[in-house]
């Protein structure tokens, strides 16, 4: 059985730069520790958008370009990035069905004992891709390590573990 840990949008627009808290970054050394530690495989995910992003659905919600493949912003954060040893799966949207189908693939070889999500935003991408991975694995248990997540909010961070805990994902703190 295999463990997979699942590294989503740790990329410097979300940390500090176009849309970064200080709670992002805060959990950068607790992620990179939980990278060294990992028992498993690490995949990592990026937001990757393109120069129209403004035109897109979510460009128009919000109206901050971000994550531009190719410019730093969209790079995963140095002290991560380091210690990445395949290639990132490039998401346009909150959710990876690539993810969701690779994740099936592994599972098929060599059954998944569980899979962790950490990572940016606990609100937005990691709540839609720990959902996706319920539907794509439903007897897979999914994780979220909470202390090395960061929401949009502090309040919204919150709500979306709640709203996970309820569909059954488990939240560790």
């Amino acid at each position: 059985m295999q463990k997979i840990l699942i590294v989503v949008d740790m990329q410097n627009d979300f940390i500090d730069g176009a849309l970064g808290t200080p709670e992002a970054v805060a959990i950068v050394p607790r992620v990179e520790q939980k990278i060294r530690e990992f028992p498993g495989k690490v995949i990592f995910t990026r937001d990757t958008h393109g120069e129209r992003y403004l035109e897109t659905q979510e460009g128009k919600n919000l109206p901050v370009p971000h994550c531009i493949k190719s410019t730093k912003g969209w790079e995963i954060c140095p002290q991560l990035e380091a210690l990445r040893e395949a290639e990132a799966i490039d998401k346009v949207t909150f959710g990876s069905e690539k993810l969701g189908e690779l994740l099936q693939e592994e599972n098929r070889k060599e059954q998944i004992e569980d899979i962790t999500l950490v990572g940016l935003c606990t609100d937005i991408c990691v709540i839609s891709n720990a959902l996706l991975l319920k539907a794509f694995l439903p007897e897979t248990p999914i994780i979220v390590d909470a202390s090395c997540c960061a929401g949009v909010t502090p309040k919204s961070h919150e709500t979306a573990l709640d709203a996970m805990r309820m569909c059954q994902i488990n939240i560790e703190r």
